[in-house]
C-alpha cells in the first residue's frame, strides 16, 4: 500500500490514476507565464527594456550607462509637473516605466513579480492590468498636484503600491489575515520618507489601487458597472492631473 494524504491507496489504483493524467509538456516561456502571469512578466519586460533604452541613450551622450537618468530619453519621458501642465501629458504614463539606476529597477521588479503574479492569478489579466495602470495614474496625479513643480519623478512604485492596496481589498473580501500585509506596507511607507523617494506618489497609487479593486469586488456580478466606475475614476484623475497646476 502507498501512503496518501488521506489513508492509503493500492499500487494498481495509483498506476491507473497516473495513466489517465496528461503529462505536462513544454517549459521555458510557457512555464514562466503560467507560474508568474503573462501581464506581470510583460510589465517587467517593458520596464527592463526602457531601462536599457535610457542606459544606451546615456552612454551615447558620454555618460555611464548606469547613470541612465541623465539620458535625453529619460528627460523626455519622466514626470515633471510643470511640463505636464504645459501639455506634455504622456509623461503621466511613461514615467511609470522609467527607473533611476539599476537598484531602483531591481527592487521594483522583484516587488512586481511577487505581488503582481499573486494578484493576476486571483483577479485575472484584465482586472489586474487595469488596477496597475490606474494606480500608476493615481500616483502621477498626486505628484502633479502636490509635488515640487520642477522635480522629475519616475518609477513603477506608484503601480506597485496600488497592488498593495488591491491585495488588501482581496484579503478583506476573502476574510484572510491582513497583519502581514499591513506590516509590509508600514515598512515601505517609512522607507518612502527617505530623500529621493516620492511618498506622495506612493500614497496616490495606494489609494487609487484600493479604490479600483474595491469597485471590482463590490460590483463583481455587474461588469458594466465596473467599466463605468473605472472610466469615471480615470477621467477624474486625468482632468486633475492635466489642469491641477500651471506652474
Amino acid at each position: 500500500m502507498i501512503p496518501a494524504s488521506v489513508g492509503f491507496q493500492c499500487p494498481e489504483c495509483v498506476r491507473e490514476g497516473n495513466a489517465s493524467v496528461r503529462p505536462v509538456r513544454g517549459g521555458g516561456l510557457r512555464a514562466a507565464t503560467a507560474r508568474w502571469g503573462t501581464v506581470t512578466l510583460s510589465l517587467i519586460a517593458i520596464n527592463v527594456a526602457m531601462f536599457l533604452v535610457t542606459a544606451v541613450s546615456a552612454a551615447a551622450g558620454g555618460a555611464s550607462p548606469l547613470d541612465n537618468y541623465v539620458s535625453p530619453v529619460f528627460d523626455a519621458l519622466s514626470q515633471v509637473p510643470v511640463l505636464v501642465a504645459q501639455g506634455e501629458w504622456w509623461r503621466l504614463f511613461t514615467a511609470a516605466f522609467l527607473h533611476i539606476g539599476l537598484l531602483h529597477l531591481v527592487f521594483n521588479m522583484l516587488a512586481l513579480l511577487v505581488f503582481g503574479a499573486q494578484l493576476e492569478q486571483v483577479l485575472g489579466r484584465g482586472r489586474f492590468l487595469t488596477i496597475y495602470l490606474m494606480s500608476a495614474l493615481g500616483g502621477a496625479t498626486a505628484i502633479q498636484l502636490f509635488a515640487a513643480p520642477f522635480s522629475p519623478t519616475a518609477g513603477a512604485s506608484t503601480g506597485i503600491y496600488g497592488l498593495f492596496g488591491a491585495l488588501g481589498v482581496v484579503l478583506i473580501a476573502t476574510k484572510q489575515d491582513l497583519r502581514g500585509l499591513i506590516g509590509l506596507l508600514a515598512i515601505n511607507l517609512v522607507i518612502s520618507f527617505f530623500p529621493g523617494i516620492s511618498l506622495i506618489g506612493h500614497l496616490g497609487g495606494l489609494v487609487t489601487g484600493t479604490l479600483t479593486a474595491g469597485m471590482f469586488v463590490l460590483a463583481r456580478r455587474r461588469p458594466a458597472l465596473q467599466i463605468v466606475g473605472v472610466a469615471v475614476l480615470a477621467v477624474v484623475l486625468l482632468v486633475l492631473a492635466v489642469s491641477g497646476r500651471t506652474a
